[in-house]
């Protein structure tokens, strides 16, 4: 099996490098409370002024995640579902006896994902497929409030 790869420059963008950060504030239901991003980064994308760079979006704390997904109902109940297989609430974790808080798996599981991710974008609209999401995954054992930071990197036309 041959894999043939091509490359191709499909924009150029030249400038001055500007960076812009924003925070959104978002209430959470906790228990891996799934909730779409991808409308608000592309607003706050509009609002920068930029068109050609990278986004980063990223939350604070070590409960939290950042991933894409397609954001519909049948995708996120089995993502939830995963996670509850992979890192389940009910098994003994250290964390929990150390601190006693109950989210040793919250932790794991925002571990497994992580808290950023970085998608580019050109001609001031990010790069995501057709049906990929930007989201926020709050895997902790109870409803929270979250701040993100959203900091764009990129030149102006």
């Amino acid at each position: 099996m041959t894999t043939s790869i091509q490359q191709e420059k499909e924009h150029t963008a030249e400038g001055r490098l500007t960076v812009t950060t924003y925070e959104i504030l978002v209430s959470t239901a906790g228990d891996a409370d799934i909730i779409g991003l991808s409308a608000e980064v592309a607003s706050l994308l509009q609002d920068s002024g930029l068109t050609a760079g990278s986004a980063t979006v990223f939350v604070p704390g070590a409960t939290g995640a950042i991933t894409t997904l397609e954001f519909e109902p049948g995708v996120v109940a089995d993502f939830r579902r995963l996670f509850d297989e992979l890192a389940a609430a009910d098994r003994d974790y250290r964390h929990n006896l150390l601190l006693g808080d109950g989210n040793g798996h919250s932790h794991i599981r925002a571990g497994l994902l992580g808290p950023s991710l970085v998608v580019p974008f050109t001609e001031a609209r990010l790069l995501l497929g057709t049906w990929q999401e930007i989201c926020l995954v709050c895997f902790d054992n109870r409803p929270r409030g979250r701040r993100l930071v959203v900091q764009f990197s990129g030149v102006s036309a």
